[in-house]
């Protein structure tokens, strides 16, 4: 079969005269253009299915310290997440300054049950789902919510001790008694103070956000996570 291709191949180019240049014929000009627009038409699909895959978030803030995990880093953390879900008979999670986990969540298991504390009012679009968190007021939260999240994820906005400490006493409010799950995202210089504060052990998978970063971050857990997550890191 002849393609548009083949067309411009062999009905190449005509002399136009005195100067010997080449142009091309019509009919090779419209193959050529046909030939063009499904390039076109490909890479417009190839494209559209990519965001499809991507979850639409809001733009990062950096003056509120918000860098968006890559989509492999929230896809792994989420389905880790939903993998705890799946283990307990009344799940609940709370997403503390993740908004990309968050939305990631949504996007795999539309009925996760999962509520985002931040502070960027912008969230708000989540709805109920929806609660204002400023980590300088860590227990200023809804009744509702205390002692009542058996996963927590948190993803302090800063690297600094101040911060973790504060953020260390919002999980201890919302945390479930009993068995509870904790994962924390967060810069490799907190590995001491997640683990003074929190009892946490990093896994060897390296969480990685959209925007580079110079410092490096780690996933930590209060958990073994078995072969998940890459296990924790031995010493």
């Amino acid at each position: 079969m002849e393609t548009a291709k083949d067309t411009v191949q062999h009905d190449a180019v005509l002399p136009t005269g005195d100067d010997d240049t080449p142009t091309l014929s019509s009919h090779a000009l419209e193959a050529l253009k046909e030939f063009l627009a499904e390039q076109s038409r490909a890479i417009e699909e190839a494209s559209s299915a990519a965001v499809e895959d991507d979850v639409a978030l809001v733009s990062e803030d950096w003056r509120l310290s918000q860098f968006w995990y890559n989509r492999e880093t929230a896809e792994t953390v989420a389905n880790e997440v939903l993998n705890l879900c799946r283990s307990i008979d009344s799940p609940a999670v709370a997403c503390i300054a993740c908004p990309t986990l968050y939305a990631y969540l949504k996007k795999i298991d539309p009925n996760a049950p999962a509520q985002i504390l931040e502070y960027d009012k912008r969230f708000e679009q989540y709805g109920s789902e929806f609660t204002f968190y400023d980590y300088n007021l860590p227990e200023d939260l809804p009744s509702s919510m205390k002692h009542s999240y058996p996963i927590i994820v948190a993803d302090p906005p800063y690297l600094s001790q101040e911060c973790l400490e504060k953020v260390a006493k919002t999980i201890s409010f919302l945390t479930k008694p009993g068995q509870a799950y904790l994962l924390l995202l967060t810069g490799e210089v907190q590995s001491g103070r997640a683990s003074e504060l929190l009892g946490l052990r990093p896994c060897s998978f390296r969480p990685d956000h959209s925007s580079k970063l110079g410092n490096e971050f780690r996933l930590f857990t209060n958990y073994d996570p078995g072969t998940r997550l890459g296990g924790w890191e031995q010493v």
